[in-house]
């Protein structure tokens, strides 16, 4: 069980160090703006909206918005007291 979990943090671990890696590489800008493209090909074609306007998404969940709306008053009160 723990040589599991202990392998699992290790892989997490080093693949995000390489995933960082490949990122500045010629291949991994290029691969991801690949990605990128084939993603926002296909958010067009399936019709998929993956960032909404926040009005649509305040009228569609009313609750979440007013606790939303709470939370970012305290914390500008929060903040206006240090």
């Amino acid at each position: 069980m723990w040589f599991f979990l202990i392998s699992n943090i290790a892989g997490s671990i080093l693949g995000s160090a390489a995933n960082s890696w490949f990122a500045d590489t010629k291949l991994g800008i290029w691969f991801y703006k690949k990605v990128d493209n084939v993603s926002t090909w296909a958010s067009k074609k399936l019709g998929l909206k993956v960032l909404q306007d926040e009005n649509t998404w305040r009228k569609k969940y009313p609750n979440v918005s007013k606790k939303l709306d709470v939370l970012e008053a305290r914390l500008e009160k929060l903040e206006k007291e240090k």
